[in-house]
């Protein structure tokens, strides 16, 4: 693979902005409503933002000082004279919406009206909460960190969640919240998003009796580490088994009607191999971590 190689200091403020952006994502997207001294409401989109911590419950967003004009953004002012903030959770359904709020109105405007959202109370906090937001975090503003004076540089606000509200729409029967259910929207690079939904949603399947650390692929056999057939995720998979399986518990799986057809001795050796691994594989992306290491010890 080829490798383009560059010095931060010789990038331009946008070049640099287009490679963090297109290629530190998705990114979360904090819609922070704030309010300053004089009880004007603010409400925008910011996609430096996650979550840092549990306890304290801690979350982190950082208005950037603005490249054209190194101005700061109404937000950053807001929350150095109120110390509060709401951090609303953007879904699908809100989106063009939340994009409008972007745009730079004057510091008196509210963003609310502008994008047709609608202000809900907070109870712990002064700004508003978005109540088309399945999700809302009142939080309290800890502090506030500079990263710099040039047009470009972030401002981290260490938020403090004081108090949650969920839709009960977005919850499972167990009362969790359901993957498939809040429809999340993420931050690309340009003008590009990406939205949660079911097609693209995936669990990691755990190896059985999965529990310490794996044996790691370094404790491969080499036929095995350098398989032509196995793919890096497949091989992160065998690497979590904290035992390689017995050589009886191999003899006993060869055995069986799946793997008799397969162990044909009248197929050359390198053909049998390629298609063990070709069987460890489709046992993989079908969950059994287990008897695909049996297929691969034969």
């Amino acid at each position: 693979m080829k490798v383009k190689t560059m010095d931060a200091a010789s990038l331009t403020h946008t070049e640099m902005q287009s490679y963090l952006h297109y290629t530190i994502a998705p990114r979360p997207i904090c819609f922070a409503s704030t309010i300053n001294k004089n009880g004007d409401v603010n409400l925008s989109p910011f996609s430096f933002f996650n979550v840092f911590s549990v306890d304290p419950p801690i979350c982190v967003f950082s208005p950037t000082n603005k490249g054209r004009d190194n101005n700061t953004k109404h937000t950053l002012e807001n929350v150095l004279e109120i110390p509060e903030c709401v951090i609303n959770v953007v879904n699908y359904d809100m989106i063009q919406q939340t994009y409008l709020t972007s745009k730079d109105y004057p510091r008196e405007v509210n963003e609310f009206s502008k994008a047709g959202l609608t202000e809900l109370a907070s109870e712990t906090v002064r700004p508003p909460r978005v109540a088309e937001s399945t999700v809302q975090f009142e939080c309290v503003v800890n502090d506030v960190i500079s990263l710099g004076k040039n047009g470009g540089a972030g401002n981290l606000v260490i938020a403090e969640v004081k108090r949650i509200h969920i839709s009960e729409d977005i919850l499972d029967a167990n009362g969790k919240i359901d993957p498939h259910k809040i429809n999340l929207v993420a931050r690309l690079g340009g003008d590009w998003y990406c939205r949660v939904t079911s097609d693209n949603l995936f669990k990691i399947a755990k190896p059985i009796d999965n529990i310490g650390l794996g044996i790691g692929v370094d404790a491969f056999p080499e036929e095995v580490k350098k398989s032509n057939v196995l793919t890096g995720n497949n091989l992160g998979l065998l690497a979590l088994v904290k035992t390689l399986p017995s050589v009886e518990e191999v003899e006993a799986f060869s055995k069986t009607d799946e793997m008799k057809e397969m162990l044909d001795g009248s197929i050359d050796s390198q053909t049998r191999s390629s298609r063990l691994h070709l069987k460890a594989k489709h046992l993989l992306e079908n969950g059994r971590v287990i008897d695909a290491w049996k297929v691969l010890l034969m």
